[in-house]
């Protein structure tokens, strides 16, 4: 994951320079193919944010297209592109516009407290069936365009270090990755994130998914650097504890 994340950080340096002359020349054209070339990251981004909304109930299947929200992009990027400095910049602009396009379109859900007051009680039994569901009612439905490299449609982002960052954690990120693959690993995390609420769950993704640091996702979610830190401080508690209680603390 590492590796495409920085592989994403040199292409949107050589777009950016492109960007800025293909706008002095008044190449509209060519502005809006160099500007594709870095939008898998943001579609994939917006795609994960529209399967959540719809596994959870809050948005109907067909509602939005991922396209909805980027296309838009190419007229923001367009307009803005004299005000935007440096390629850092570009990255946050790109995630800063379509976060405001997606909260203007989707409604706040509920922080779910019933799953998490809960969480000591389910067995392996209900887990399991909550996953199935959750994987039958919207994951990934967006992420198989044919527009999106293979790279960008992986969807083994997450990982354990994510989650267990202590070295005392790192011990029990040993033990789960045992006995989970990575597949498993990111069923579970989708399927936690998507019980917590919208700022929670996105501060997260921009951090363990998007390679963004907690400053770049204060600037885009328009937030204070602490409360960002908070959010995912809680985060990644939640996924912590729900990994301990589902597959460490429980009998099989």
């Amino acid at each position: 994951m590492e590796t495409v994340i920085n592989d994403v950080r040199i292409i949107m340096k050589e777009t950016y320079s492109k960007l800025v002359s293909f706008k002095r020349k008044e190449n509209r054209e060519s502005f809006n193919s160099e500007l594709l070339k870095v939008l898998p990251q943001i579609y994939r981004y917006v795609s994960k944010r529209l399967n959540s909304a719809v596994a959870n109930g809050k948005l109907n299947k067909g509602m939005f297209n991922p396209n909805d929200f980027t296309d838009q992009l190419f007229i923001e990027v367009y307009d803005n592109i004299d005000d935007i400095k440096t390629e850092n910049e570009l990255h946050i602009f790109l995630f800063k516009k379509v976060d405001e396009l997606l909260e203007d379109s989707l409604v706040e859900e509920e922080f779910d407290h019933v799953f998490f007051d809960n969480i000591d009680t389910y067995s392996k039994p209900e887990w399991d069936a909550m996953e199935e569901n959750y994987t039958q009612d919207g994951d990934g439905d967006f992420l198989l365009l044919e527009e999106l490299d293979d790279k960008s449609v992986d969807k083994s982002n997450y990982s354990l270090n994510q989650v267990f960052i202590t070295e005392e954690e790192k011990q029990l990120a040993d033990k789960l990755d045992e006995s989970l693959n990575k597949e498993r690993i990111y069923r579970h995390i989708q399927l936690v994130l998507d019980k917590m609420n919208m700022p929670m769950r996105t501060v997260f993704e921009l951090y363990a998914n998007e390679g963004l640091t907690t400053e770049e996702i204060a600037e885009i979610r328009k937030a204070t650097l602490s409360q960002v830190e908070e959010l995912l401080t809680s985060a990644r508690k939640l996924l912590k504890d729900s990994f301990e209680k589902r597959f460490l603390f429980q009998s099989n």
